[in-house]
């Protein structure tokens, strides 16, 4: 796997790969990122020439884009939920929509993260192969595809409600600042949060036509949430962001994550808790019961991540980190759920 990180300044155009290049040099030069998943479409499916520009936008590691989807269809079923309506047809439009703009803002969001950040993904081992730092997308044609998915994804927002068109043009800001982050502070990961959560308030507004306080609670709760799986993925790069000065809730918690985990966790867990029980303080049993049960299952997801976390294995951060897509899914499951029970 070393090999895979020595990296060359190499262009896409250059000279074909010598005879005796290794196969971990091959894949390398083909643009491969190490910690993408294994066989995925982009290295079996995608023309060539697309390539970059999809590892670009992480569709080689779908994780990034589900933990985008995923507090919006919070947001949107238990909106659903509190509402005497229930689910409408129209919701079925939000539902689809949240999914193609998470996929496509997801894209642009990583696209900007990669110009700012190229020169210091350089300096890093996971990093270096990304498209930009190892010289297979140039920063002006990956402005041009960063705009290209951003306006995309505007015209999948001005088929919303106006209240979720204005929360999306606001979201901009927190994207924008993400990158930064790192340099100045130990929370990074609380930018990340203010912009990868920004679609529990959008799909809650999409849906009712307007935002209320336990659309905020819910908010939080993701932000919460995202602090805790963040902040495991940050244990992959704990050791080159100390050599090159990036800062890092892993870094800022060392050997000792678990007290801080568990207060993210706990944290997350009793505010989705409360936007449940603020949203529907009235109404059927069984949809109360279906959320409720919703957050419960949320929490005991987090547990069990603690319990197998080891922030010394690379690959046993990598793949609790991923596992937040499942934990993600089982409020989505629960929250429509009682939107159906609140219908019915």
């Amino acid at each position: 796997m070393d090999a895979l990180h020595e990296a060359g300044s190499r262009n896409a155009n250059g000279p074909p790969f010598p005879a005796c290049m290794t196969e971990a040099q091959s894949k390398e030069d083909d643009g491969r990122i190490p910690d993408s998943v294994e066989g995925g479409w982009v290295d079996r499916a995608a023309p060539p020439v697309l390539r970059p520009y999809l590892r670009l936008s992480r569709a080689d590691r779908p994780i990034g884009a589900w933990l985008l989807l995923l507090p919006c269809w919070w947001g949107l079923f238990l909106s659903a939920a509190a509402g005497s309506h229930g689910l409408r047809l129209a919701d079925a439009w939000v539902f689809v929509g949240c999914a193609a703009g998470a996929a496509l803002m997801r894209g642009a969001g990583c696209t900007w993260n990669d110009i700012a950040d190229r020169r210091l993904d350089a300096k890093v081992e996971r990093t270096r192969a990304r498209p930009i730092p190892a010289g297979h997308v140039s920063v002006p044609r990956a402005l041009l595809w960063m705009c290209l998915q951003a306006l995309a994804a505007l015209c999948i927002l001005l088929t919303f409600t106006q209240a979720a068109i204005l929360l999306g043009i606001a979201s901009l800001l927190p994207v924008a600042a993400y990158p930064f982050a790192k340099r100045f502070t130990w929370w990074p990961q609380v930018f990340l949060g203010i912009a990868f959560n920004w679609g529990a308030l959008l799909a809650w507004a999409a849906q009712s036509g307007s935002l209320v306080p336990p659309a905020f609670l819910l908010y939080a709760a993701g932000m919460l949430w995202t602090l805790f799986y963040d902040t495991i993925y940050a244990y992959q790069d704990i050791e080159d962001d100390a050599l090159i000065g990036i800062k890092s809730t892993a870094r800022k918690f060392g050997n000792r994550p678990l007290p801080w985990l568990a207060g993210f966790a706990a944290g997350s867990t009793a505010l989705m808790m409360a936007a449940i029980l603020a949203a529907m303080p009235s109404g059927s049993t069984v949809a109360l019961a279906a959320a409720l049960a919703g957050a419960a299952l949320f929490g005991a997801h987090l547990a069990w991540q603690m319990a197998r976390l080891d922030i010394a294995d690379r690959r046993n951060c990598l793949l609790l980190f991923r596992a937040n897509r499942n934990a993600g899914l089982i409020p989505v499951a629960c929250f429509f759920a009682a939107a159906i029970a609140q219908w019915t």
